[in-house]
């Protein structure tokens, strides 16, 4: 055996133990605090506050908007999503109606126009809406609002209901980026998560998208789902990389049956274990690397050309409960049922259910349900969580010296280095990037909670 060989066993073998070591329950940090950990200390009164305040501090710099479309017309057990399964289409007007509406609201506390930077269409199943219905949603908000130079459009779409009817009505309307989940191309796991689609159609979907005119394309791919083996893993990557996306994310799946029930459909033995988990994500990752994709943030790769590439080289990639982004913006308002909105100092999010959400926009209100208002320590850790989710890096300050011990173990296992003003996220330390930030989340070790609340880090 030549020393090559050993070293890369030697290599894989020291991962798996780390994995093994800090496989624990941890958040994602598409903010901080995170949802759990909220005071829920915000009522209609003061959200409207905070919302004015922000209007007046962040508009100039532009808005965010993420829009929640939650129907689907089957249930794909993997997702941990707000969806609402349904075939009837009835449903879309009086729900556009109504997010129209919430919209209102918002522009009644606004002084002055908004400036929008950013538009994400999420769910649930964007494209469950008929091209002329998106399109009248959007060009209703667009008509009441500006538009920054360098606004950046988006929207999520299932390949096989994402029509060129779909593509072009939002690409009028100034649509340049589209995510297209895959998840995995395996005939056995698509039916064992109930999510359909095959290369062919995703390679149409794709040669659409691009003839319209679209510039970024990305792929979500899942990794430790339900009888997903290193052949499959690769099989559908191989096919993935054939089509040049932008963008790839390749997640980790979050086994959480006590909050969705359609995970129940399979059980923990049918999951990869943990070791075999790690080879998935790091079959994968050798692939996306040779094929030139470059490692940007947690789960996500981008080629050089790529805008997400170039906001991580510069140093200005963002995160917020949208993901990753490349426009910093501090004011995001969430529409829609289980939206969550951000001021910056603040967070609110909506009803989950669209029923109850509808009464109560209808009634006049909005339609938050739980909130929080970001403390100064709360404000200071979340920028040490953000400049480590995005920069890979966060400065030295009180707070750090005040709980450097907690980073010892990181240290002498290879995963972060400490020089005399920063902290640096080592190649390996990648790998665990949610444990580091854990251990800067005060309110976490505050009240570290029991049984199930989020998913594990491998």
């Amino acid at each position: 055996m030549s020393v090559f060989v050993v070293c890369i066993q030697s290599t894989f073998g020291y991962i798996m133990d780390l994995v093994s070591k800090y496989n624990i329950q941890a958040p994602r940090y598409t903010s901080y605090p995170t949802v759990p950990y909220w005071d829920n200390n915000i009522n209609e009164e003061k959200w409207i506050e905070h919302v004015k305040n922000a209007f007046i501090k962040y508009n100039t710099d532009g808005i965010s908007l993420y829009i929640h479309l939650p129907f689907c017309e089957s249930l794909c057990t993997y997702c941990a999503c707000n969806t609402r399964i349904t075939v009837n289409h009835k449903v879309e007007i009086p729900y556009i109606e109504t997010l129209l509406k919430e919209w209102q609201l918002y522009l009644n506390q606004f002084q002055g126009k908004p400036l929008i930077k950013e538009i994400h269409l999420g769910g649930g199943t964007p494209t469950f809406f008929a091209p002329e219905n998106l399109s009248f949603l959007l060009k209703s908000i667009l008509d009441t609002v500006d538009i920054a130079k360098d606004y950046d459009f988006s929207f999520e779409g299932h390949p096989g209901n994402t029509t060129k009817e779909h593509l072009q009505a939002l690409y009028n309307l100034g649509f340049k980026r589209v995510s297209f989940g895959i998840q995995d191309f395996d005939e056995k796991v698509q039916d064992t998560i109930n999510r359909y689609q095959t290369f062919d159609e995703v390679n149409q979907v794709v040669k659409d998208a691009r003839a319209i005119g679209y510039t970024s394309i990305n792929f979500d791919l899942v990794y430790g789902l339900p009888y997903q083996t290193i052949e499959s893993i690769n099989d559908t990557i191989t096919q993935i990389i054939s089509l040049k996306p932008e963008r790839i994310a390749f997640y980790s799946y979050a086994h959480v049956p006590w909050l969705k029930p359609g995970q129940r459909k399979y059980s923990e033995k049918d999951l990869p274990a943990d070791s075999y988990k790690r080879s998935l994500y790091e079959a994968g990752k050798d692939l996306f690397i040779a094929a030139n994709y470059s490692d940007i943030g947690m789960d996500h790769f981008a080629l050089p050309n790529d805008t997400l590439f170039d906001a991580f080289e510069k140093g200005e990639l963002h995160r917020n409960f949208m993901g990753y982004t490349t426009n910093t913006t501090k004011l995001l308002v969430g529409l829609g049922c289980s939206s969550i909105s951000d001021t910056w100092d603040g967070f609110a999010q909506n009803i989950k259910t669209v029923e109850e959400y509808r009464n109560a926009v209808n009634e006049g209100h909005f339609p938050i349900f739980k909130g929080h208002s970001l403390t100064k320590d709360d404000l200071i850790i979340r920028q040490h969580i953000l400049d480590l989710m995005c920069k890979h890096e966060t400065n030295l300050d009180s707070y750090y010296l005040d709980s450097k011990n907690k980073f010892e173990e990181f240290i002498n296992d290879g995963l972060i280095e400490v020089t005399s003003d920063k902290m640096l996220i080592k190649d390996a330390g990648k790998l665990f990037l949610r444990n580091v930030c854990l251990s800067f989340d005060k309110r976490y070790w505050e009240k570290v909670p029991e049984g199930n609340v989020f998913s594990t880090t491998a």
